[in-house]
């Protein structure tokens, strides 16, 4: 993928449908290096199944016989002498504490390094497109902070959809203005 945001936007997807009521996506940014930490509360994984997915002919999908989304992310992050760890619990397992955790770091000076890319829009389209679910964005670069929760906005909004157009606009708007702050 050309840009790292592509990556969360395809991992962040398979926690929606191991029906997460909240992903956090996390990226903890400096002068030389990325780390990327995607959290969810889905149904999480067995030990076999995460020993497995990041073989890019590996999957759980009955539609395609492939998944490459963390396959990619892994080689992007080890492209640049970074890595990537998966930590997962099944809730057949863990019926309280179930979940999956995908780090990936990358040295952002190395040549292959792939840029960010479009966050914002990555964000409004997971939004626009799960308005039931939750999500926690955070960016920390630069002694700066941009966030979202989406539990806030439900507060805020009570009835109101998520996907509703004024909101989306709303939440673009709010976030390229905290990037520019």
């Amino acid at each position: 993928m050309k840009e790292i945001s592509l990556n969360i936007l395809d991992i962040t997807e398979n926690s929606v449908k191991a029906k997460a009521t909240l992903t956090e996506i996390l990226l903890f940014e400096t002068d030389s290096s990325l780390k990327l930490i995607i959290k969810d509360n889905g149904f999480g994984m067995s030990k076999e199944v995460v020993e497995g997915v990041t073989n890019p002919f590996y999957t759980t999908r009955t539609t395609r016989n492939v998944g490459l989304g963390l396959p990619l992310l892994k080689l992007a992050a080890e492209q640049t002498g970074g890595s990537m760890s998966i930590v997962s619990k099944s809730i057949e397992e863990y019926p309280d504490t179930h979940g999956t955790e995908v780090t990936a770091v990358f040295d952002k000076k190395h040549i292959d390094y792939t840029p960010l890319g479009d966050i914002v829009s990555t964000v409004i389209t997971l939004i626009q497109g799960h308005p039931d679910t939750d999500f926690r964005f955070v960016h920390t670069y630069d002694d700066k902070t941009v966030e979202l929760d989406t539990r806030e906005l439900r507060a805020v909004l009570e009835d109101v959809p998520l996907n509703t157009y004024e909101v989306i606009v709303w939440i673009g708007e709010n976030l390229r203005e905290q990037y520019n702050s």
